[in-house]
């Protein structure tokens, strides 16, 4: 590319970048005043708790990996929390539900994100819970100010607020209207809740304790203490969800109690000289690995018709083994799905024609099963009505039913790495503003991660007390020779490993630096279910961003793809920071699309 919308950044001292201007400039203050990446990355998140509302938020879930200077081991903190103990298939099925509603309290497993930045805080950081969560605090006491897409997303959802979610309807319709863009949002509730959470820490400083010490006293506020309170109290009031009816949610103040974020080892891929490390199976993290997997065995020129198609029949066939093999069970044949000899047989399936069959494989001679997609329920492409989450994605396509062409995006995204080689990508999400009405006590709602999971019995992903839903959050840590060179992800639900394989593509093979990477013209696929209540999908349709230019879309055409159309800089929202450990210098980028991402680093 000879032109970028903003410069790669460089420098030496410290790198932040995220899908908000806001969280990335906070970080970069932690930095400044000696904080390490660890502690940047915790600012960072729960800034983006307040200023993305309809991204992310405190009651809902997140994956991170993470090296750290002084040992480089790749580790993967899971704050997914699991379904509750009665989150039983028969639970919902008594209700007359065939899948899990897209939103309301039903939908809830125990929360993870806030819980995940106190472990991470408290383990690998080096500042107070006070310093950390300061920022946060203060956006949600004296205001933020709102951009577009908070705007777009409360409006899309007004009329739900209005008639079943009044608590909502508080904080988003201030004055009892939708705000308009660079009004100031405020959440006095949320505020408040974290006040108590550094109150608590505050207690424990004042009787000897260490600082770890006072970031666990705040986690047992939120397992066992107001938190935990407010949560099950409120999930008991039935409301209204995407399945058109009021339902109760399943959470117990036992459920809050009895989880917390764990440490686990990453998945890993051998690359173009590099190590690819994902979150596990129990993620569709490993997908990304499968891609690369198969292509590896190609010659595959992104920005390329060919290029493109060969990378869209690629991801067809990893995604098949997502929804046939992937879930929080040890029965997933892991080893096998990234085998070089798997690969090579997957690969073999890719013609010069575009697939219109889910085809997954059979890993050690297993048979694979899918969820029954005939019942898929009702599905409108062109507007989001507080159903499901924001990513689905509808297609302006050449013939067929018509849509907006609009991606639309779900998560927030964050990258740090500092001047000592810490380096950490963190994803956090869930919990939006539109996924189930706010918790007056605290100010935020819960999330909504089991639709992720299916009432079916004997899949992989079937829903389960105490099992994870497998989730598309999907942070990327990349190494060279064993050390950290490269953290990146981007928002998207199922498209995120899409758009992190295209950007991963474009600077391996094609040698693009960081910002132009992300800005390449960009492309996925909707061939796949989604992993969103209700879990449509659409038969070999490929979304391209226009100026990838006509002559790349009709040839895409030619080749059997029913090609979409998306505006020119509609598609990805993906954050990056590297380093080279030869120089010590540090690079950075972030998404244009949106006016919202940012980086910050010197």
């Amino acid at each position: 590319m000879n032109f970028t919308t903003r410069p790669e950044l460089a420098g030496t001292f410290g790198m932040v970048s995220s899908t908000h201007w806001l969280p990335s400039q906070v970080g970069m203050g932690v930095l400044e005043r000696g904080g390490n990446a660890f502690d940047a990355v915790v600012a960072a998140g729960f800034t983006l708790q307040v200023v993305e509302p309809h991204q992310n938020g405190p009651g809902g879930d997140m994956p991170l990996i993470f090296a750290r200077a002084d040992d480089r081991k790749p580790t993967v903190l899971c704050a997914q929390g699991p379904a509750p103990a009665a989150a039983t298939p028969a639970a919902f099925t008594g209700l007359g539900l065939k899948m899990v509603p897209g939103t309301g309290p039903l939908a809830a497993a125990i929360p993870g994100a806030t819980l995940g930045w106190l472990t991470f805080l408290r383990d690998h950081g080096t500042v107070s819970l006070r310093e950390a969560l300061t920022p946060a605090k203060l956006y949600a006491e004296e205001g933020f100010p709102a951009a577009a897409k908070v705007v777009e997303y409360i409006a899309r959802v007004e009329d739900l607020l209005r008639e079943h979610w009044p608590t909502s309807a508080e904080v988003y319709l201030p004055g009892g209207k939708v705000p308009h863009p660079g009004q100031l949002i405020r959440n006095p509730a949320l505020a408040r809740t974290y006040e108590r959470l550094m109150e608590a820490e505050n207690a424990a400083l004042a009787g000897g304790g260490s600082r770890e010490d006072g970031i666990e006293a705040a986690i047992r506020e939120w397992t066992e203490g107001f938190v935990a309170e407010a949560v099950a109290e409120f999930a008991r009031q039935p409301a209204r969800d995407s399945s058109g009816r009021d339902h109760a949610g399943l959470i117990t103040r036992q459920d809050m109690a009895g989880w917390r974020p764990h440490y686990e080892e990453p998945e890993t891929l051998e690359f173009k000289g590099h190590t690819v490390c994902k979150p596990g199976f129990w993620s569709q993290g490993p997908v990304l690995l499968q891609q690369l997997a198969i292509l590896d065995g190609l010659d595959v020129q992104p920005g390329t018709a060919d290029g493109m198609h060969t990378i869209i029949e690629a991801t067809k066939l990893a995604f098949a083994d997502r929804d046939a093999w992937y879930g929080d069970v040890e029965t997933v044949p892991g080893a096998t799905l990234l085998s070089p000899e798997y690969a090579s047989e997957r690969r073999r399936l890719i013609d010069a024609r575009a697939s219109l069959e889910i085809r997954p494989g059979s890993p050690e001679g297993r048979t694979p099963r899918l969820p029954d997609l005939r019942e898929r329920g009702d599905f409108d492409p062109a507007g989001l009505t507080g159903v499901g989450e924001p990513n689905a994605v509808a297609a302006l396509l050449d013939s067929g039913p018509q849509a907006d062409g609009e991606a639309r995006s779900d998560t927030v995204h964050v990258d740090v790495v500092d001047r000592w080689g810490n380096m950490v990508s963190a994803m956090p999400s869930g919990g939006w503003l539109h996924s189930s009405p706010l918790i007056p006590e605290l100010g935020f709602p819960l999330g909504t991660r089991l639709q992720m999971a299916w009432l079916e019995e004997g899949l992989p992903n079937t829903l389960a007390p105490g099992r994870r839903p497998r989730t598309t959050l999907s942070p990327s840590l990349v190494l060279r020779d064993g050390e950290p060179v490269l953290a990146y992800g981007s928002p998207g639900g199922d498209q995120q490993d899409q758009w992190q394989l295209h950007f991963l593509l474009n600077i391996l093979v094609s040698g693009m630096n960081l910002q132009e990477a992300i800005e390449a013209p960009a492309f996925h696929s909707t061939h796949f279910p989604s992993s969103f209540y209700p879990h449509e999908h659409q038969p070999g349709v490929v979304l391209v961003e226009q100026r990838a230019g006509e002559e790349v879309l009709q040839e895409l055409r030619d080749r059997g793809h029913r090609v979409g159309r998306a505006g020119d800089w509609e598609i990805g929202r993906l954050c990056a920071v590297s380093r080279d450990p030869d120089t010590g210098m540090m690079y950075a980028g972030a998404n244009p699309r949106g006016m919202q991402g940012y980086t910050v680093g010197r």
